[in-house]
């Protein structure tokens, strides 16, 4: 049996302490671990080397964590868990709206940063059973489940393997609302199912994406107080007898 191959998290912090903490607690449960410690290092790091996951602090000289995620967002969908010591929920609302999976405030505990890792990185194997027909179409958009692959105004999208996951439980239940935490648990995992802030981020993400017209969307419907629904196509006429 071929052996599974380590998952590659990069770990970038400036500090030494938190460096030695991470990586001798990620290698302990298996992972393989890069580090930076300062931002212009971690994206070289990104562009040379196939990553599953990238940790990265805020707080930085020079280059702070929200400038690296907004370069890595540039030419990489990676999954992102930001950290930072403070608590501040516009720092995590920054973070998320420049491309980040998740945050993480120190100091935190092991027990907490292996399950927010095992969180993403399991958002990151997109699902593979189709529900319904392989080609989902509406209007100018369509979805191939097969080939994983988004198509808006005659244009491919790219999509990060968290707004594919979101995507594909709105549109895998087309016609009818799916609820804010079932979307959460679904796509982030249980214990997400209260964190509506992410899943408000990533339906923007989603709609600047695929709608003709973002602000005023046809696809992803807002079901106010309650969750959302992707539009669906109109029944295929009858044929006359």
């Amino acid at each position: 049996m071929v052996a599974k191959e380590k998952e590659k998290i990069l770990v970038v912090d400036d500090e030494p302490r938190i460096l030695r903490l991470v990586r001798s607690n990620l290698e302990k449960n298996g992972y393989q671990v890069i580090i930076a410690t300062d931002g212009e290092t971690a994206l070289s790091q990104a562009e040379m080397t196939e990553l599953d996951l990238v940790i990265l602090d805020i707080m930085m000289p020079r280059m702070d964590g929200f400038e690296v995620c907004r370069r890595l967002r540039e030419f990489s969908t990676v999954p992102i868990i930001m950290l930072t010591c403070r608590g501040d929920e516009v720092d995590k609302v920054k973070g998320l709206e420049l491309g980040a999976d998740d945050y993480l405030t120190k100091p935190f505990s092991v027990p907490e940063l292996l399950a927010r890792i095992r969180a993403v990185l399991r958002r990151t194997r997109l699902p593979n059973a189709v529900k319904h027909e392989p080609v989902f179409t509406l209007g100018n958009f369509s979805v191939n489940f097969a080939q994983r692959k988004v198509t808006a105004r005659g244009q491919d999208v790219r999509l990060s393997p968290t707004e594919y996951k979101l995507l594909y439980e709105l549109v895998t239940n087309a016609g009818r609302v799916v609820l804010h935490q079932d979307l959460l648990a679904k796509v982030w995992g249980r214990e997400y199912r209260d964190e509506t802030e992410y899943l408000r981020v990533y339906v923007r993400y989603l709609r600047q994406k695929i709608e003709d017209e973002p602000s005023s969307p046809k696809l992803i419907l807002t079901e106010p107080g309650v969750g959302y629904r992707f539009a669906q196509p109109a029944p295929a006429p009858t044929p006359a007898q």
